[in-house]
């Protein structure tokens, strides 16, 4: 799975430790999540949304989905 978290972090010069501490997780988290080496659960990534003010598909894209949206 993709996702823009770095990209919306820097846009509001955040830290990777200030979202962790608005999340309530570890910067390792936030780490493992901007890698895409971890998938959030549901309910972190709505808290995420929530967090930048964006839809969780905003953040989020699924990279099978995009390919088999361009082979139909």
């Amino acid at each position: 799975m993709d996702n823009r978290l770095r990209e919306l972090r820097v846009e509001r010069g955040w830290t990777q430790a200030d979202v962790a501490v608005l999340l309530g997780v570890s910067r390792q988290t936030i780490i493992s999540i901007e890698k895409g080496k971890y998938d959030p659960s549901l309910p972190l990534a709505f808290k995420l949304g929530r967090v930048f003010g964006v839809s969780i598909e905003a953040i989020f894209s699924d990279h099978a989905s995009s390919a088999d949206r361009r082979h139909s």
